[in-house]
């Protein structure tokens, strides 16, 4: 895989222990989603508008 294309995964200044969360934000069009604790497991997909959208709605 290109260096210029692979995620560069995130953790959550949020995250514990117990609940960790990465996010990969420098891929165009689109932010990944994944626990850390399973890196090799489900990754969600969203767009910039959607995960920024998201990010808004939880700050709330």
């Amino acid at each position: 895989m290109d260096v210029n294309t692979a995620p560069n995964w995130h953790k959550s200044t949020r995250s514990d222990s117990t609940n960790c969360v990465e996010v990969a934000d420098n891929l165009p069009g689109r932010v990944l989603v994944r626990d850390s604790k399973d890196p090799q497991g489900p990754v969600l997909i969203f767009s910039p508008g959607q995960w920024h959208g998201f990010v808004a709605l939880t700050r709330r």
